[in-house]
């Protein structure tokens, strides 16, 4: 059975915890970057009948916004915990899931690595991972799946305390083939919207936001 969204979350948020006394003993500073962002890709597949074939269903590009929080490890490196999410709807004509929106979230624990050297700007490497979650009401059980992501971007500081962050993300999330996804556990019309398309789904971000440091 999927964990639901606060249990993933508390769970996260205790690795993260495990690792602060580190991050204190190095001289800590904290941050929080929300950010907005576009997302694109992710795919599915529908479920055959005895009429009508399975047929593959793109995720419709749109609008993504989260936030980043970070516990610095030293004045290059921090600790960090994501939280992504957007809600798109599926590229078909299909009446029936013409209608139909599909919420994905990304709840991650990593690290971040800057390279600021004597630039006044400052590329970013980061690396998470946690769970990917998949709902869409109505009635439908949400999935949960372990899922890794890569990004990298710029940071651009305005003060020792504020910076414009830009980038690009990567999100991998492992599933196996012809899981069934968003199905409906209970009540006279039992099944599932979807199913998996292979062992992979993968989305890509790119996000802009504002870094506000705590020291």
């Amino acid at each position: 059975m999927p964990q639901s969204r606060p249990t993933i979350a508390c769970s996260l948020l205790l690795a993260l915890a495990a690792v602060a006394p580190q991050a204190r003993a190095a001289g800590p500073a904290f941050e929080i970057t929300p950010f907005g962002g576009y997302r694109i890709g992710g795919q599915f597949e529908t479920r055959a009948t005895e009429t009508v074939p399975s047929q593959d269903l793109d995720l419709d590009e749109g609008g993504s916004w989260g936030v980043d929080l970070g516990l610095y490890r030293d004045s290059s490196s921090f600790y960090e915990l994501l939280y992504s999410t957007s809600s798109t709807g599926l590229d078909t004509n299909d009446p029936f899931y013409a209608d139909l929106d599909v919420k994905t979230e990304y709840i991650h624990v990593g690290g971040t690595l800057l390279f600021a050297d004597e630039r006044w700007w400052a590329p970013w490497f980061s690396f998470t991972a946690g769970a990917t979650r998949f709902s869409a009401g109505g009635g439908y059980d949400s999935d949960t799946k372990f899922s890794v992501s890569m990004g990298g971007g710029v940071r651009v500081p305005f003060n020792d305390y504020v910076a414009a962050t830009a980038g690009v993300r990567g999100y991998l999330t492992f599933v196996d083939s012809d899981t069934d996804l968003l199905c409906v556990s209970t009540g006279e019309q039992g099944g599932c919207l979807l199913k998996s398309s292979g062992s992979a789904w993968y989305q890509f971000e790119g996000l802009i936001g504002l870094t506000v440091s705590f020291r």
